[in-house]
């Protein structure tokens, strides 16, 4: 596994999220309900930001069409999206979020 630093956690707020940039991948990093999780940051359905949605109850939800995603499983839990979004594994090192993109 490559862990590569995504942000520190003083950028997480609980309950959201942030774009970040790692390779050529767009991830979403996010805080919720005291875990750090990992997604594409782009909903299945459309071409949309996720960090630019809601956060609550380990999920995320679409800002544009309300589709909401797992953030453990990346399943879609909601209208209009029915396929999951990528997840990346996420550690805590220090007071830094490192994701692993390749895994």
């Amino acid at each position: 596994m490559t862990f590569v630093r995504a942000c520190a956690l003083s950028d997480l707020a609980p309950e959201s999220a942030l774009s970040v940039e790692i390779g050529d991948e767009d991830v979403a990093v996010v805080h919720s309900g005291g875990e750090y999780f990992a997604v594409r940051d782009e909903c299945s359905h459309a071409s949309i930001p996720l960090s630019e949605g809601d956060v609550g109850n380990c999920e995320i939800e679409c800002y544009l069409h309300g589709s909401r995603f797992d953030l453990r499983s990346g399943e879609a839990l909601g209208l209009p999206a029915t396929e999951p979004v990528p997840v990346f594994p996420v550690k805590v090192d220090g007071d830094d979020l490192l994701v692993d993109v390749d895994a």
